[in-house]
């Protein structure tokens, strides 16, 4: 009876030294993924950022908004350089991220794509198009962040009653700004 009580308490803590290092390994894993794909997500949404400031400095400067601080062709290129860099964050998200998360990168890079091709001059708009596209672009950075912030587990929400859609900051018209006293 005592040695079968002793084999009994030694199975126990063997199982349960099992279970709570398995546990501890999940976690682990978990945690480190979690790492991995906040830096990602993270690194998209800078990459998308930076590619958004150049495309909006080379359209303003090609619709004469803003005074040439590069040549175009130079513009150009640093847009092409940001896409690339872009795309190769998306392929992070695309190998780390969630359903929705990767759909709503999808949906983000479509939207992208539209503010860089009227920019470089690829698709024809006015300028209340492209003020459009970019609250478009802004949106699905939005529904990223949702999407991105569910996968994590982080609580609360960057969208709703609590925190109503934002318009773009623009500046006032130029007749507004050259008719105002100084």
């Amino acid at each position: 009876m005592t040695i079968a009580a002793v084999l009994l308490g030694a199975m126990s803590s063997y199982v349960a030294n099992f279970l709570m290092e398995r546990s501890r390994n999940r976690y682990q894993l978990k945690t480190r993924w979690d790492d991995k794909k906040l830096s990602a997500y993270e690194t998209y949404i800078d990459r998308m950022r930076a590619c958004i400031f150049l495309a909006a400095q080379l359209y303003e400067q090609r619709e004469g908004m803003r005074e040439a601080e590069k040549p175009e062709q130079e513009l150009l290129a640093d847009v092409a350089e940001a896409g690339r860099l872009r795309g190769r964050a998306f392929e992070r998200v695309m190998l780390l991220g969630g359903d929705d998360v990767v759909e709503a990168a999808h949906e983000l890079n479509a939207a992208a794509l539209e503010v860089d091709w009227q920019a470089a001059g690829k698709t024809a708009g006015t300028l209340q198009q492209w003020r459009d596209r970019n609250r478009a672009v802004f949106r699905a950075i939005n529904v990223f962040h949702e999407a991105a912030r569910e996968d994590l587990g982080v609580q609360g929400s960057v969208s709703g009653s609590k925190h109503p859609e934002r318009d773009l900051l623009l500046p006032p018209l130029r007749q507004e700004r050259n008719s105002s006293p100084r």
